[in-house]
């Protein structure tokens, strides 16, 4: 755990959709329409109407993030946020996955959240590598908190001990004079 200003930053081990915070993060693709994950567990979750929610939104450009309520999950809102796809570091990703955590940050504090929880975006599927991907997201979030004062409580929801263990390790590195 690490705090921040006004706000703690904190890992657990944790399924997302279980969570009753304001905002949970959906590593989505690019369609907003689901896929597998992340993006299917908060979908199947969440119930239908948050397909039809998605389906008027028009999809999402990788880098960005669009919000929508979360019907029958905990969470009030899913800030979905499109990482990017790994090829080797080359074509940007670093930027455009430091773009998802500013854009949720950003979406959450319009929609006055107090605690907010994300998932390793990116680090599933589109292969990121774990260790870059957390210090970016650790990075990324501290560095744009000023700019979301309602955000009181940062989760990152780890999918297992291994992804627990890179956070931890980062937010303790940050926590260190």
């Amino acid at each position: 755990m690490l705090t921040i200003g006004h706000c703690t930053l904190e890992a657990r081990v944790v399924d997302i959709t279980t969570l009753a915070v304001d905002a949970i993060v959906n590593a989505a693709n690019t369609s907003l329409l689901g896929g597998g994950g992340v993006d299917g567990a908060i979908h199947r979750a969440a119930g239908r109407e948050l397909l039809r929610d998605c389906e008027k939104l028009g999809g999402c450009a990788t880098g960005d993030a669009k919000l929508t309520r979360g019907y029958q999950l905990p969470a009030t809102y899913v800030i979905h946020a499109v990482g990017p796809v790994w090829h080797g570091g080359a074509r940007g990703e670093a930027d455009l996955l430091a773009s998802c955590y500013r854009r949720s940050l950003e979406l959450a504090q319009q929609a006055q959240c107090k605690d907010i929880a994300f998932p390793a975006i990116s680090c599933g599927v589109y292969r990121f590598p774990a260790d870059q991907a957390v210090r970016i997201a650790v990075h990324t979030v501290i560095e744009t908190l000023p700019h979301a004062a309602s955000v009181e409580r940062v989760v990152f929801a780890c999918f297992d001990d291994a992804m627990f263990a890179r956070y931890e390790a980062e937010l303790e590195r940050r926590a260190s004079p």
